[in-house]
């Protein structure tokens, strides 16, 4: 990451420079919050807050991403003066008494996430794994995934969830990565993903809201990009699929879990299903679409059929090919 330059980091140290922005700072170092959030934590009323929170964002220090009719605040990690706030915060007295107190509510309002979480889940769990007995458990899936992801090589400075869901994917493969971020477009969802990755402490782990078919990131920036168990919800699987390309790092890999062709009919009704499951030549014609290059395909069908309705989950990875100018920057 590059240096701040000096006006840079005047305007970071003149927006740290006082004592309610540097308890959000050493705050947010713990995990995002939204403004409602950061009120019970600090003690200090939203209008105040939400000043702080501007001058910070202004100088580069946090950034804010909207999810719906909320706002979450998270310390920067794109801007130049984001690698001086490590020192900051570090610079913060650990037995200062406003920031034991603020710790001790951090922990209270986690704990009231991770509960509304747990009620999410329980009224819609039983649907869920109604849906998962059908098919080979995902267990099995992941032990799949994981050595697919072990075969990638080299460095992985971004992993990038599309449909995250319950976070699932991030839990179990985030710490592979320097970076892994999931997006999905439901808040609930996202609550109990939230909830999940500070019950492991997955602190280079984050969730957006954002659409699989625009994502809120450049071109070029991801090693990874996982699409589990998400394209047949989609209307235009394609343009997700395209959104991946876009975002992959040349040499990246897309690794897709989904079911292959089935004839569950009730599944759109019951489970918002669009599309019933993916041939090969489908999916590959769709990849070949997007650019990206087909490596590998598997097909994982329960060990032993109950009915003409259980389900086969098939994996595909596939590659964004390296430009010449890659190659030759990689010693290749």
């Amino acid at each position: 990451m590059y240096k701040p330059n000096m006006e840079q980091l005047l305007s970071a140290l003149r927006a740290a420079g006082e004592p309610t922005r540097l308890r959000i700072l050493a705050i947010l170092a713990l995990g995002e919050l939204t403004v409602s959030e950061l009120t019970q934590v600090l003690l200090q009323s939203q209008p105040r807050i939400s000043r702080h929170l501007k001058l910070l964002a202004d100088a580069g220090l946090v950034q804010r991403n909207p999810e719906g009719s909320w706002v979450f605040y998270r310390l920067h990690e794109g801007t130049p003066i984001a690698s001086v706030l490590p020192q900051i915060i570090g610079h913060i007295p650990d037995d200062d008494h406003d920031i034991l107190r603020d710790r001790e509510r951090f922990a209270e309002v986690r704990q009231l996430r991770a509960e509304r979480a747990q009620n999410y889940f329980a009224a819609n769990a039983g649907s869920w794994d109604e849906l998962r007995a059908r098919h080979i458990p995902e267990t099995a899936v992941e032990e799949k995934m994981a050595r697919q992801l072990e075969a990638h090589g080299g460095a992985m400075n971004l992993l990038v969830d599309l449909g995250t869901g319950t976070g699932r994917m991030l839990e179990i493969f985030g710490h592979r990565a320097d970076r892994a971020i999931g997006f999905d477009v439901s808040p609930d969802m996202l609550t109990l993903a939230r909830s999940k990755l500070d019950e492991v402490g997955a602190k280079n782990c984050q969730v957006r809201q954002g659409d699989c078919a625009n994502v809120p990131l450049e071109d070029n920036v991801a090693s990874i990009v996982i699409l589990h168990q998400v394209l047949h919800f989609l209307d235009d699987p394609q343009r997700a699929l395209n959104e991946a390309a876009r975002i992959l790092a040349p040499g990246g890999s897309v690794l897709i879990a989904d079911f292959g062709p089935h004839e569950m009919e009730a599944l759109r009704d019951e489970h918002a299903h669009r599309r019933l499951g993916f041939s090969d030549a489908d999916m590959r014609a769709m990849l070949a679409h997007s650019g990206l290059q087909i490596a590998q395909t598997q097909r994982l069908s329960p060990e032993s059929r109950h009915s003409e309705q259980d389900l086969t989950v098939v994996m595909w990875q596939a590659q964004k090919p390296e430009t010449l100018e890659d190659k030759n920057r990689n010693g290749i």
